[in-house]
């Protein structure tokens, strides 16, 4: 809408749906003064003017405006609240003001604009639609009354008729671009492909054959079936831009998602003698090998692809977890994959991630000790990553890693001081190590930090489940029963927590009945585990129910074969002492001692030839 005039040079200004001052195209810099709030509300004035906003001002010189009547000077008032009411957030009353300025002037169509805006700011699309279409029957070459009435008939689902609102505002602006884009969006969105491609030729013919405007008409030609038009439109890119393969890339898959293999094959050929190091084209390519079932191309071009020095290394990282991951449960190339990984740690030597995914691949091969060096070398480039961190620690969980376990948990707790995980792993290592007062306040103050919610439940229940089973070592019977007991209240069905938490009733010979509940719920949830089997068994055993005991402890001991630990043979040595075969008594403990039973009374069981409890 006209507002003033600089020379020959027209600035033309609206409200946007901000209430902020814009302008389309503006060729005129408006100043900010501090009194911009008063100035928004004169130009609001002015656009509630129309039609006089539209038409061209005479000469100051030769036009002397009329006195204005009372009405005009109501209307006018009843606007400048209204658009203060809009901007302070009132929609109500900014409503009821504009159908005041419409009682007074019946032909305000900036009235009408904004009631629209705030109907659609309700959802009332169809009162939206009718307020809209009353500003543009009074302002018909309104640009911004149009724009509006196409975005309201988008939200009520009227695409097709959006599309032609802007394919009319297109044609009647100058600058008219974005119109054409989005007329072509609802075209293409309503399966009107002629009306789409129209409109994208235009935003051509104007913009150049630029690559975001060829490769939409490339896609809207295949929505067409129409394979020649998209790869003739992919070409003129080509001979545009002669030195990028990734074209030649397109037009391969192009041909080969329409099934047209040969001609997809005949590119590939062409593109790789011309781009022998594209990593775009030897990916194409090893899609191409990998829909063809040719596996050990397939293999060959990615790893090409996935090691090419031209790739930075998030995009090689990228590629590589795709590759990953459409292995799938197939651990048959893991060598292959371990062996990639290295080739990029090689290629960069100082990448933080790199090394943190090298490590990650290390692990998964069961190559423990490298992953964690390559983790520590990760912390070295950047210590601020707390997944290393985590991932470091979970590699010295084990006893005889007890101290790193403590010094490198020590030493993310310097970069995240209040992350309550690397406090309850701090407290696992000093469990491990027989430090059960520095354990029991580690992992409470790993407790106190732990967020309560749903989200973190599970890792709750672990800590207070393993702050239970250092009170127990430590021989703090009830504060190790209110541990186990919290954590079951968060995982009732947690088969490891009542797994443990019943051994431990029944090392003590304590409340034996609901350890055998415990146990027995344990094994409903993981049958056959040999460790709960013992568990189970050594509750019987303990009740005086030795054959029972003993199905359960000689199913598990089988179980294990030479696996069988010390404890489990001990057990079952001491079941059979029970049922008075103290010959194979003497030899299953005999064969606990060489499988280092820690029981520091099995060498005078073994001596004596009986139990001591």
């Amino acid at each position: 809408m006209t507002i003033g005039q600089s020379g020959n040079k027209t600035t033309s200004t609206y409200i946007d749906n901000n209430g902020l001052i814009s302008r389309y195209r503006a060729q005129v810099k408006f100043c900010a003064l501090p009194l911009i709030g008063y100035a928004v509300l004169a130009i609001a004035a002015l656009l509630f003017l129309t039609p006089y906003a539209s038409r061209a001002q005479a000469p100051v010189d030769t036009f002397t405006p009329p006195a204005p009547t009372v009405p005009k000077y109501v209307a006018e008032s009843a606007y400048y609240d209204a658009v203060k009411a809009r901007l302070r957030g009132d929609d109500k009353e900014a409503e009821e003001l504009l159908n005041k300025v419409l009682s007074v002037d019946k032909n305000a169509a900036g009235a009408y604009f904004d009631l629209a805006r705030l109907s659609m700011k309700q959802n009332k699309t169809d009162k939206a639609i009718g307020e809209i279409k009353k500003a543009i029957a009074l302002d018909s070459t309104n640009p911004w009354y149009q724009s509006q009435y196409a975005e309201i008939l988008i939200a009520a689902n009227k695409y097709e008729d959006a599309a032609n609102v802007y394919a009319k505002l297109a044609a009647n602006e100058k600058y008219n671009e974005e119109y054409l884009f989005k007329s072509a969006g609802l075209f293409i969105q309503t399966g009107k492909y002629k009306e789409a491609m129209a409109a994208l030729d235009k935003i051509i013919e104007q913009e150049g054959e630029e690559e975001e405007w060829m490769m939409r008409k490339q896609e809207l030609y295949l929505k067409m079936n129409d394979v020649d038009g998209a790869v003739k439109t992919i070409q003129k890119l080509i001979d545009r831009y002669p030195n990028e393969g990734r074209y030649y890339a397109i037009i391969a898959n192009i041909y080969e998602s329409n099934k047209q293999p040969e001609k997809a094959m005949e590119i590939y050929k062409k593109a790789e003698k011309l781009f022998a190091d594209d990593a775009l084209v030897q990916l194409s390519l090893s899609n191409y090998y990998k829909n063809q079932n040719d596996t050990a191309k397939y293999h060959e071009y990615v790893r090409k692809a996935i090691t090419n020095k031209g790739l930075d290394p998030q995009q090689q990282l990228a590629i590589l977890v795709d590759y990953i991951r459409s292995m799938g449960t197939d651990s048959t190339h893991k060598d292959e994959i371990l062996s990639i990984t290295r080739s990029i740690a090689l290629q960069h030597p100082g990448n933080a991630e790199v090394l943190g995914i090298y490590g990650d691949i290390l692990v998964l091969n069961g190559n423990r000790a490298e992953g964690a060096e390559q983790y520590k070398k990760s912390l070295e480039a950047d210590p601020s990553r707390f997944p290393v961190w985590q991932n470091l620690l979970y590699q010295y969980t084990e006893k005889p890693y007890a101290d790193s376990l403590i010094m490198y948990s020590g030493k993310a707790l310097r970069m995240f001081p209040n992350q309550a995980l690397f406090h309850f792993l701090k407290g696992v290592g000093y469990s491990n190590k027989g430090q059960y007062p520095d354990a029991i306040k580690a992992i409470n103050r790993g407790i106190d930090m732990q967020p309560e919610d749903d989200e973190n439940a599970g890792r709750m229940a672990e800590m207070y489940a393993t702050l239970g089973d250092v009170y127990n070592s430590a021989k703090q019977y009830d504060k190790s029963d209110e541990a186990f007991k919290k954590a079951l209240t968060i995982e009732p069905d947690n088969a490891y927590t009542l797994n443990n938490y019943s051994y431990f009733l029944s090392l003590r010979g304590a409340n034996l009945d609901e350890a055998e509940r415990m146990s027995k719920r344990s094994l409903e949830l993981r049958p056959n585990t040999t460790t709960f089997m013992d568990t189970y068994g050594w509750i019987l055993y303990k009740q005086g129910k030795y054959e029972k005991a003993k199905e359960y402890i000689e199913k598990a001991v089988n179980a294990e074969g030479k696996n069988a630990d010390g404890t489990l043979l001990e057990h079952l040595g001491d079941v059979m002492f029970r049922l008075k075969d103290t010959d194979k008594a003497v030899e299953l403990w005999q064969k606990a001692k060489e499988k280092g039973a820690d029981n520091p009374d099995i060498d005078k069981k073994i001596r004596d030839r009986k139990i001591y409890e």
